[in-house]
């Protein structure tokens, strides 16, 4: 399906149409696309309509004109949301969706009502940096300096020392990248009212499992869900035990 949202054409799926008036909104991470979603959104959709946008860049929605921050991503959802016409929502959201959510969550006079959040291996808080990244960091700093007047040379630099996500993205969605990996949101998870179910896989890398300790302590109704054994993608790894946690909080 597709909606048009700023000038952007949106591709995005509709499950469960007929399930009732509080929809799910289910955001994927940076790199992936809603393809991710249709397994765990099925059983989801017997309950209630589950909604999943390609975020812009991802899957089969354009990359943004200009460089996007969170904040112009979170001013996309709330627009998408509005024009799907469902006044209540849960929020679902995997990494990169997940810090799109805290910040959505924190706006205020929403177009709808936002009842439940579930955070699944999220980011939005900011890792304490490694002797490696600190090393690539200043390799980085210098490259800019040395190697300013000469952009292909400096993008191919960027490229050798950057991370996966950021080896894969286009020249653009590097700059975005650049934006939305170096925002803490640490300071805006204690205004979070909604109840908040924490989904973490306890080998995860990316957003290691004490991000989501810290989440639960900061975040005033939460509660963390341990999925043992499992990395980043905790909802592919082990998808029998995440679909019985979202039956359980769900009540599928």
């Amino acid at each position: 399906m597709n909606m048009k949202i700023g000038g952007i054409n949106v591709n995005y799926f509709l499950m469960g149409e007929n399930a009732g008036d509080e929809a799910v909104v289910m955001l994927h991470g940076w790199g992936a696309n809603i393809e991710l979603f249709r397994n765990m959104a099925e059983p989801v959709s017997t309950k209630y309509p589950v909604i999943a946008p390609d975020m812009p860049g991802f899957g089969e929605t354009a990359e943004p004109e200009s460089v996007w921050t969170v904040d112009d991503y979170t001013d996309f959802i709330i627009e998408f949301i509005k024009n799907t016409g469902f006044k209540k929502v849960i929020l679902l959201g995997h990494s990169f969706g997940g810090r799109v959510i805290i910040k959505l969550v924190n706006r205020k006079n929403l177009p709808f009502t936002v009842t439940k959040l579930i955070l699944v291996d999220s980011a939005g808080i900011r890792p304490e940096k490694t002797a490696e990244q600190i090393k690539k960091e200043k390799i980085m700093k210098l490259g800019k300096k040395l190697l300013s007047g000469t952009p292909k040379l400096l993008e191919k630099m960027q490229s050798m020392v950057g991370s996966a996500d950021y080896k894969a993205a286009s020249a653009q969605m590097k700059k975005i990248l650049i934006n939305v990996v170096n925002e803490d949101l640490t300071h805006l998870l204690p205004e979070i009212k909604q109840e908040t179910l924490l989904v973490w896989g306890t080998l995860d890398t990316a957003t290691p499992i004490k991000d989501a300790e810290k989440m639960e302590e900061l975040i005033p109704n939460a509660g963390l869900a341990r999925i043992e054994g499992v990395g980043h993608y905790s909802f592919l790894e082990n998808p029998i035990v995440f679909d019985a946690i979202m039956e359980s909080y769900l009540e599928l």
